[in-house]
């Protein structure tokens, strides 16, 4: 079985792959993890990601994808993999729908986490941090006993350019999985959308139901 996993920032996509990869024995595949081992272990393709991923740019599909395709080769992914990260877009989607039919596969389910956009603003937007000592903190999650006051030393607390509300909102536009991706796997008959405000364990007991 194949499963893509897609969802906005801060809807949990990552935690919620490593809990159904691990109830349903699927090997978990993060373009994050991808990224990461061949730059380690530096790779031509490593070498190629590292030049984006230095400059804080996205990397090209390409490059993405060639890295996909040699993951999946692995004698780990035979059996089904669960994918966090990838697609992004539709070109990526059709070229994983190629790699899978090639080996008599395909994508089972792709299982979308939908939660609102003032629920993401909270859950990303509302960090705080301490100028003196670098405590963190959260308005909603952690918050300080004082407003704008840390706990631990009576430093100010400060709130990075990222973490202001209006960062967050204008990231989440660029980086909500695009809408011709979702139809994409609605057409396909394989999309599922699981509501992920409700909590951790609800979602995960959802993903898994809609898997099964």
């Amino acid at each position: 079985m194949y499963i893509v996993l897609l969802g906005p920032p801060g809807a949990g996509k990552g935690t919620q792959a490593q809990r159904v990869a691990a109830a349903t024995g699927l090997v978990h595949i993060s373009t994050g993890d991808m990224f990461r081992e061949h730059v380690r272990n530096n790779t031509e393709l490593g070498q190629l990601a590292n030049q984006y991923m230095s400059r804080g740019e996205l990397v090209p599909d390409e490059v993405t994808i060639k890295m996909l395709l040699e993951r999946i080769s692995r004698e780990d992914a035979a059996a089904g993999a669960m994918f966090d990260g990838f697609p992004r877009n539709v070109v990526q989607a059709k070229a994983l729908d190629d790699a899978l039919a090639a080996r008599g596969a395909r994508i089972d389910r792709a299982l979308l986490i939908t939660v609102s956009d003032e629920e993401l603003v909270a859950r990303l937007g509302g960090r705080w941090i301490c100028r003196n000592c670098g405590k963190l903190y959260h308005e909603r999650n952690d918050p300080p006993k004082q407003p704008g006051v840390c706990d631990a030393c009576g430093g100010e607390l400060y709130q990075r350019d990222d973490d202001r509300p209006e960062v967050v909102r204008a990231r989440l536009e660029k980086q909500k999985p695009p809408a011709d991706l979702i139809e994409h796997y609605r057409k396909a008959g394989v999309l599922r959308e699981i509501d992920g405000e409700r909590s951790l364990d609800e979602v995960t007991a959802a993903l898994l139901e809609a898997i099964r």
